[in-house]
């Protein structure tokens, strides 16, 4: 190996380490300064984590997609959402799982951001099998998640006003913490969002820069290179928060992602640009997606609303297995 050679591999290995420092104290920020607005607006942890979290957390991939697709590379952006979305389910919460040792969930907030995380999954499928993703597909799916979004709110609404009848939120106490909301709080919450995005772009162009060494096709670099350094966020802010005992914001993240990924990370380059299905992305990967989003939900009913570090090693093991079978087996 010739200088050349050694130095084209450490200048991606240095930004690697550089974009993973950035990423993880950037996720810190965002989580602790989110949190505090969340709670003195008088926000449930379930849906500020399908919310703000998971679309600040999913930035990356939906940036990743948008230029991949635009740019031609298609099969690195849908590579990008599918390989994400398994990942952020049997890769994070497993990893979550065993080493905070427990995710606790709500039943209401699981059914209902679950189910959603699980529709998305099944109405992206039936695309893919209609043909390519088109114009059609893409406002439907836009339309989905203004849907959910509205679903959200009025969830919201109905969390704020139980609160209110049982004195847990009186409208004097409420005013009170807006008032405390300082723009300090909000700048930090925005300067650990650009850190994530920023941290997450050099990762990305690490990991890329890597897999074309090592010859990685491209169907191949979406699905696991892109798509696991993009959610670098969603790992980071799942973990802390769930090491904070934040666990439905842990979860909330995770799903909202998800849901996000696909009715916009998938929904809005659709939009300029009819985006091609491959056909083993469509027998093997988005089943697959299917597969660990029934699995997650069945763990956590299991564990009595708990996914537990058993439940953990199980989501992990599953992410390992598709990952053998996809890249040694199904290239």
């Amino acid at each position: 190996m010739n200088t050349g050679d050694i130095l084209e591999l450490i200048i991606p290995i240095g930004a690697l380490i550089l974009s993973l420092i950035i990423v993880i104290k950037s996720a810190d920020v965002f989580v602790d300064n989110l949190v505090e607005i969340g709670g003195a607006l008088g926000i449930s942890q379930i849906i500020l984590g399908v919310t703000a979290s998971a679309i600040g957390t999913s930035l990356p991939e939906f940036g990743s997609a948008m230029i991949a697709t635009l740019s031609g590379s298609s099969d690195i952006g849908v590579g990008c959402v599918i390989g994400s979305n398994i990942w952020n389910i049997a890769g994070i919460l497993g990893i979550t799982a065993i080493v905070a040792g427990v995710i606790k969930t709500d039943s209401s907030g699981l059914m209902r951001d679950g189910m959603v995380t699980l529709g998305t999954g099944m109405i992206l499928i039936f695309f893919m099998f209609m043909g390519d993703v088109g114009k059609i597909a893409s406002i439907v799916m836009i339309m989905l998640y203004s849907v959910y979004l509205w679903r959200l709110i009025k969830a919201q609404s109905q969390y704020n006003s139980e609160n209110n009848s049982n004195g847990i939120i009186k409208d004097g106490e409420k005013k009170s913490k807006i008032s405390r909301i300082d723009k300090k709080k909000l700048a930090m919450v925005i300067v650990g969002l650009a850190g994530l995005i920023i941290g997450c772009r050099i990762l990305v162009y690490s990991g890329v820069e890597l897999a074309r060494i090592a010859g990685i096709p491209e169907m191949i670099m979406g699905l696991f290179t892109l798509a696991i350094g993009t959610s670098i966020p969603e790992l980071v802010v799942t973990l802390s928060s769930a090491m904070k005992g934040l666990h439905e914001l842990s979860i909330g993240t995770v799903l909202g992602s998800n849901t996000f990924n696909i009715l916009i990370g998938i929904g809005v380059p659709a939009l300029f640009i009819s985006i091609p299905v491959e056909p083993l992305s469509l027998a093997f990967d988005a089943p697959v997606m299917i597969f660990v989003i029934v699995l997650l939900l069945l763990l956590i009913k299991k564990g009595g609303m708990k996914l537990n570090r058993r439940a953990g090693f199980i989501l992990l093991a599953t992410y390992i297995i598709y990952a053998f079978v996809r890249l040694y087996i199904l290239v």
